[in-house]
C-alpha cells in the first residue's frame, strides 16, 4: 500500500514526452496532485494499479499521461482499426469528460485516434464512425462498448480489434459496480487480452470492488491518496478548500430559501440536487420562471439524445444553474463551479461527498449547501461520524417572499406542470423510503400535508403511502383538476380526443352492464332455459336419461331445497317422494 505526495513534472523517474509536457503548460498544470506523482511512475513501468482517491483529486490525468507514454513507446504502429487503450467510465457525462481531456494531448499526436461510445447516439452510426476513422484509443461506457463487441452483424468485428490492447483504465469503478455494471466489465474483461496494463480507479473501497481487482489485475499496486493538511489525513473524504454548509427549514419553505439564495447569487455557477429524475423536471421548470436573467438547465439519467448536449453547454457557460440528480454527482469536472445545493439529501451518505465534490477541485475553493427538514437535523452528526464530514450550520439564509402560490398558478394554468408537481411528489415520497439512513429519514415521520403545500400541489395524489396518514391539513384547490388543460395545444388536442374515446368506451361498458343486470326472475328463466337446452343436447348425442328422468330429477331436488328450508316436513318429503306415479313408473323400469 503506497501514499501519495505532491511533485513537480520533472521529478519523475522516467521523462515526459515534448508535446505531454507542453500540453501540460498550455493548460496551466505546472504540478503533480498526490495521486499523480504515485500513479504515472508506476504506470508508466508496466505495474497494474489500483489507486483510491477522492474526488477532484486529477484522477484523470494520472491515467491519461501513462497512457499515452505506454502507446507512444510500443513497438510498431498502431493500424487504424487496431484499438491500443480502453478508458471505461461509469456515465456518459464523465466519458464526455475524459474524452475532452485526451483531445487535448492527442490532437499533438496525429497516429493516434480516439472514439466516444456512449449512450444516447446511434450504435450503427459508431460503427460506421468506428470503421471510418478507427480507435486507437477508445473511451466508452460499459454498456455501449459490451453492445460494440455484439456488432458483427453490422459488420464490426472488434474482437479482432482489441487483440493489439496494452491498456485497460476502469474509472470511478466503484461506481461501475454500484450502477450494476458488474456483468457487462466482465464480459468485457473476457473479451480482452490477459497480457495488458491495467489501471482502476475509484473514490471508495468496496468488496465488490476487491473482486473485480482480483479479477482484472495480476500483483497490483495499491494507492491511497491523503488529503494534505489534515490531522486526522487517513479519514478525510472531502477537499480540505470546501466549505460545507447546512440549513433547517420546514417542507413548505425549501423551495422559498432556494428560490432566494440563487437569486442572490446569479453571477456565479451552481448545481442544484434533487433525489429523482421526476423532482428535476418540475423544479427545474418552475426555477427558469422564478430565477430571471440566468440559464437555468436539467438533466437527469433518463434523458435521451439531449442529455449530452446540454451538459457540454453548460460546462462552457461562466455562470447558470444546472439542475440534476446524482448522474452528475461523480467524476465531473465542471470548471468553476461556486456551489454545490443540496435541495435533497441523496439515499447514501458516500454520494453526499461525491456530490460536494463537484466543487472545490484541484485546489480551488467552493461550497456546499445541503437543505434539511428539522426532524433531518441528527443528518449532520451522522455524516461527521459516517463520512468525516464537517458541516457549520447557515443561519443568515432568510427568505420574506412566499413563491408557492405562483407555482400553483403556473400548474393551474399548464397542466403539464400540475403533472409535473404530482409526478415529482410521489417519485420524492417512494426516494424517501429507499433512503440508506433509514433511521433517520423514516417515511412515517414525514409531515403530508407540509410536504404536499411545499410542492405546490392543487391536489393529492392517489397512492398506497397516504393510506392511514392525516393529510387533513392539507387543503386541495376547489377547481376541478381534470379541467386543466395543456398550454400544448397539440397535446391538449390528443388529450380532448383521448377523454371522448374514453367517454365512448365507458357508455358502451354502461350498456353492456345494464344488460346483465335483469330482474332476478328474468336472469332465474335464463339459467333454466340454458339447462333445458344443455340436458336435450346431452340427451341427443345419446345419453340414457330421457325427458321424463330429468323432470323428476328437478321435483326431486326442487323437494329437497324445501325440506332444508323447513318449508316442508320429513313426512311430506316421504310421501312425495314414494307417490304412486314414481310406484308405477318404477315398476315399468324394472
Amino acid at each position: 500500500m503506497e501514499n501519495a505526495t505532491e511533485g513537480t513534472w520533472d521529478s519523475l523517474p522516467q521523462k515526459l514526452n515534448a508535446k505531454i509536457r507542453q500540453t501540460l503548460r498550455d493548460l496551466r498544470f505546472t504540478c503533480m496532485t498526490p495521486v499523480q506523482s504515485a500513479t504515472i511512475p508506476l504506470f508508466m513501468s508496466n505495474k497494474d494499479i489500483a489507486a483510491e482517491a477522492i474526488t477532484g483529486s486529477g484522477k484523470t490525468l494520472a491515467f491519461v499521461i501513462p497512457l499515452l507514454e505506454i502507446l507512444l513507446r510500443r513497438e510498431g504502429k498502431l493500424k487504424k482499426n487496431q484499438v491500443g487503450a480502453i478508458i471505461i467510465t461509469p456515465t456518459r457525462e464523465l466519458a464526455i469528460q475524459i474524452n475532452e481531456v485526451l483531445s487535448y494531448f492527442t490532437k499533438h499526436f496525429p497516429q493516434f485516434s480516439q472514439i466516444l461510445l456512449i449512450g444516447g447516439s446511434n450504435p450503427v452510426d459508431d460503427v460506421k464512425k468506428f470503421k471510418e476513422h478507427g480507435g486507437n484509443i477508445i473511451v466508452a461506457t460499459p454498456g455501449r462498448l459490451e453492445d460494440m463487441f455484439r456488432r458483427q452483424a453490422d459488420g464490426l468485428d472488434l474482437v479482432s480489434c482489441v487483440k493489439t490492447l496494452d491498456v485497460l483504465i476502469l474509472d470511478e469503478a466503484d461506481r461501475l459496480l454500484d450502477l450494476g455494471f458488474e456483468a457487462s466489465i466482465n464480459t468485457i474483461l473476457g473479451f480482452l487480452p490477459k497480457q495488458r496494463r491495467t489501471g482502476l480507479f475509484s473514490a471508495t473501497q468496496t468488496q465488490e470492488l476487491e473482486n473485480l481487482v482480483r479479477a482484472g489485475l495480476r500483483n497490483p499496486v495499491r494507492i491511497t491518496v491523503k488529503e494534505k493538511g489534515v490531522a486526522d489525513t487517513s479519514t478525510q473524504k472531502t477537499p480540505t478548500r470546501l466549505q460545507n454548509y447546512y440549513t433547517i427549514c420546514k417542507a413548505d419553505e425549501k423551495f422559498n430559501h432556494l428560490v432566494s439564495f440563487l437569486r442572490q447569487r446569479k453571477q456565479e455557477k451552481h448545481l442544484v440536487f434533487f433525489s429523482t429524475c421526476a423532482c428535476v423536471e418540475y423544479y427545474g421548470k418552475a426555477l427558469e420562471t422564478f430565477v430571471k436573467n440566468v440559464k437555468v438547465m436539467s438533466i437527469h439519467g433518463k434523458m435521451k439524445h439531449k442529455r449530452n448536449r446540454i451538459f457540454t453547454e453548460f460546462r462552457k457557460l461562466d455562470s447558470g444553474i444546472l439542475v440534476c440528480t446524482d448522474v452528475m454527482a461523480r467524476g465531473i469536472d465542471i470548471a468553476e463551479v461556486n456551489w454545490v445545493l443540496q435541495f435533497d439529501p441523496p439515499s447514501s451518505a458516500s454520494a453526499f461527498v461525491h456530490r460536494c465534490g463537484r466543487t472545490a477541485r484541484i485546489g480551488h475553493h467552493g461550497s456546499a449547501l445541503v437543505f434539511l427538514l428539522p426532524m433531518e437535523e441528527s443528518y449532520v452528526s451522522f455524516l461527521s461520524i459516517n463520512q468525516k464530514c464537517p458541516m457549520q450550520e447557515m443561519t443568515e439564509l432568510k427568505c420574506t417572499v412566499d413563491h408557492l402560490p405562483k407555482l400553483k398558478t403556473m400548474a393551474l394554468n399548464d397542466r403539464a406542470m400540475f403533472e409535473k408537481g404530482m409526478k415529482a411528489f410521489v417519485s420524492y415520497v417512494q426516494a424517501y423510503a429507499k433512503h440508506e439512513c433509514n433511521l433517520i429519514f423514516q417515511v412515517k415521520d414525514l409531515d403530508f400535508s407540509t410536504l404536499a403545500h411545499g410542492f405546490a400541489l392543487l391536489r393529492m395524489p392517489r397512492m398506497p403511502e397516504l393510506r392511514g396518514k392525516d393529510i387533513s391539513d392539507f387543503v386541495p384547490t376547489c377547481i376541478d383538476t381534470d379541467t386543466i388543460t395543456y398550454k400544448d395545444k397539440n397535446r391538449e388536442k390528443c388529450r380532448q380526443k383521448m377523454l371522448q374515446e374514453r367517454k365512448q368506451k365507458l357508455e358502451v361498458e354502461g350498456r353492456r352492464k345494464f344488460t346483465k343486470n335483469k330482474a332476478w326472475s328474468k336472469q332465474k328463466d335464463k339459467k333454466e332455459k340454458k339447462k333445458k337446452i344443455a340436458l336435450k343436447r346431452k340427451h341427443k348425442e345419446g345419453s340414457d336419461i330421457d325427458d321424463e328422468d330429468v323432470d323428476e330429477l328437478l321435483r326431486d331436488t326442487r323437494l329437497l331445497k324445501k325440506r332444508k328450508k323447513g318449508k316442508i316436513t320429513e313426512e311430506e318429503l316421504e310421501k312425495h317422494l314414494t307417490s304412486v306415479g314414481r310406484s308405477d313408473k318404477s315398476d315399468l323400469s324394472d
